[in-house]
């Protein structure tokens, strides 16, 4: 089965990286500067589930039109309308699209764009970062990659790639409900990474304050409002589960978008907090507080892009 990776990045490398390394044939679809960096010191990755250095297949959107049969997008939500015409030359009519995208609104532009049966939910928990010389960091254990049809179908195709990914040394995971836990998911990284980015600091010391506790569970319960009202489905009691979860994280666990906001990089607040507010207007459900975070990143783009 031929795998084709939009990215070659802290997730798509990562995920991709182990595939290759348990024999897989993937290929990277990266940018020049990035395969001139693959091409000089492999594709490394150091994690606490083994370390390696691999040596890719690597192509530009330039350089070929082979097709694949699945193909996965990780890249950046800002980055999705130039991702949907970048791999459009190695999609056939059997290829099957995984995105591992924060959010849900990409989904609905994918399966607009592309046959709906052709895009698979996905989604990925992972800490990793680049180093300045293109290493993949991971700085903590978690590493699960979750895939699965829009409509909960467990059909042959879906049970070949479940097949192909496994027996890595991460864990590829088929989910029969995968809009759930999507919608879960998005539940929970909006609200991390809209408090850490607020408060400018890890989750930890936001926790394990009163009224930083509190903020938590306000933005919590916020955006489960705006998600009943939408319909999605989310399980009762979602917020105490999620508060659960939270309450594991390491004190020093940094959001991706705090990252971003450090190194004053780009970030993903429209997508994310952003159509939230979307759905929050078109249902008329009260959102002070991500209101002010959403704010707050807007006034962050703004002085960036000075």
């Amino acid at each position: 089965m031929k795998i084709l990776i939009l990215g070659a990045g802290a997730v798509g490398g990562y995920f991709g990286g182990r595939l290759l390394e348990k024999g897989e044939d993937v290929t990277f679809l990266v940018r020049e500067k990035r395969q001139d960096q693959l091409h000089k010191n492999g594709l490394v990755l150091k994690s606490p589930h083994g370390d390696a250095v691999l040596h890719p297949k690597t192509i530009q959107s330039t350089s070929s039109d082979e097709p694949f049969d699945v193909v996965f997008l990780a890249t950046k939500a800002y980055h999705l309308d130039g991702a949907i015409k970048t791999i459009e030359p190695f999609i056939r009519e059997y290829t099957l699209i995984i995105p591992l995208l924060n959010g849900i609104e990409h989904m609905e532009e994918l399966r607009a764009y592309y046959s709906p049966e052709q895009v698979l939910g996905g989604m990925c928990f992972v800490e990793s970062t680049l180093d300045r010389d293109g290493a993949i960091i991971q700085t903590s254990e978690m590493h699960e990659l979750v895939f699965g049809d829009w409509n909960g179908h467990r059909t042959e195709q879906i049970k070949a790639i479940e097949q192909v990914f496994s027996g890595t040394k991460t864990n590829f995971r088929l989910s029969e409900n995968i809009q759930q836990e999507m919608w879960h998911k998005y539940l929970f990284i909006t609200t991390v990474s809209g408090i850490t980015s607020l408060m400018r600091s890890p989750i930890g010391p936001i926790r394990d304050t009163l009224e930083g506790r509190t903020y938590i569970q306000q933005l919590f319960e916020e955006i489960r409002l705006i998600m009943e009202s939408h319909r999605a489905p989310i399980l009762d009691g979602i917020v105490e589960k999620q508060m659960q979860i939270l309450e594991k994280q390491a004190p020093q666990m940094k959001s991706s978008m705090l990252r971003d906001l450090e190194k004053g990089a780009s970030i993903e607040a429209d997508h994310l907090q952003g159509y939230l507010l979307l759905l929050a207007e078109r249902y008329g459900v009260e959102t002070p507080l991500l209101r002010l975070v959403y704010q707050h990143l807007k006034v962050y783009e703004k002085n960036i892009s000075v």
